[in-house]
């Protein structure tokens, strides 16, 4: 039995992943997936492919490419989920603050440096014509860090998620002023490249087996059901949220990759640009 290391958000995204090694699919190919939530997000699982601490993340398109151009010496294997994520902007439910205009030049939580939460604000400050260099960010780690600096007044907003918010919306501890979609795929497969060179054949079994269950996720049958009650959610909102979401089983597009880079450019997050080869590797 090959022991691999995987991590990824507790999110519902990541249910085909969590059906797939409870089914035991992996285990009868020989594979131990062991699973690990981050909380924390993309940083944080930046930080672990970099480390050695996981072998794969499920992992935010603009921050690992951030990383990697960075450094980060992990690869590109796959989207995971092709639609967009739909980011929502969130005050405190009590916050003077009432639309998205009030919010420029005010602090935003973030779970890390380089997180989705952190390069999505310059995303979302771009589209309001803001100048990105008076933004000011706060640490938070987690939701519930976001949650105690929203109500605290150490931070004024908190971009995350639109439907893995939405409890704390429904209970009136947040409140929802605004969305902000990514301009590209949500989600993509990353793998260290020291992994990637020796375990190949692995790999292509790991995908064949999670692409096989996500090709058919939506027609499982309750899956609404099952969705909303592992992730806390109304069951409409599971249902709008499966509308709207679209699994891939194919690699990075090399335009898409471009347009990703070249707006990380324009907006400083990145000062240079890797090429399709560095950041992209087909299995």
């Amino acid at each position: 039995m090959k022991t691999i290391k995987i991590a990824g958000v507790p999110e519902h995204f990541n249910l085909p992943w969590q059906l797939c090694i409870e089914n035991g699919e992996f285990e009868n190919e020989g594979i131990d997936l062991q699973w690990t939530d981050i909380p924390e997000g993309t940083g944080k699982m930046c930080q672990m492919l970099r480390d050695g601490e996981t072998d794969i993340a499920i992992i935010l398109t603009e921050g690992i490419v951030k990383d990697i151009v960075g450094g980060n010496p992990s690869s590109i294997v796959q989207v995971y989920v092709e639609s967009p994520l739909i980011w929502g902007i969130h005050v405190a439910a009590n916050s003077k603050f009432k639309t998205l205009p009030d919010l420029e030049n005010t602090k935003a939580a973030i779970s890390r440096l380089g997180s989705g939460s952190h390069l999505m604000a310059y995303v979302n400050a771009q589209n309001q014509n803001w100048d990105t260099n008076n933004l000011q960010f706060e640490v938070v780690n987690t939701i519930d860090g976001a949650v105690e600096a929203l109500t605290n007044g150490s931070a004024d907003y908190f971009m995350w998620e639109r439907f893995m918010t939405k409890p704390l919306v429904d209970k009136g501890i947040f409140r929802r002023v605004a969305e902000c979609p990514t301009p590209w795929p949500c989600f993509v497969i990353a793998v260290r490249n020291e992994f990637l060179e020796h375990n190949k054949q692995t790999l292509f079994l790991i995908l064949d087996i999670i692409n096989n269950t996500t090709t058919e996720f939506k027609e499982i049958p309750s899956i609404d059901r099952t969705l909303a009650s592992k992730y806390n959610q109304q069951l409409q909102d599971i249902q709008e949220w499966l509308s709207l979401t679209k699994w891939s089983q194919k690699t990075l597009d090399e335009k898409v990759l471009n347009k990703i880079q070249n707006q990380l450019f324009d907006l400083k997050i990145i000062d240079k640009k890797g090429t399709f080869a560095e950041i992209v590797k087909a299995i």
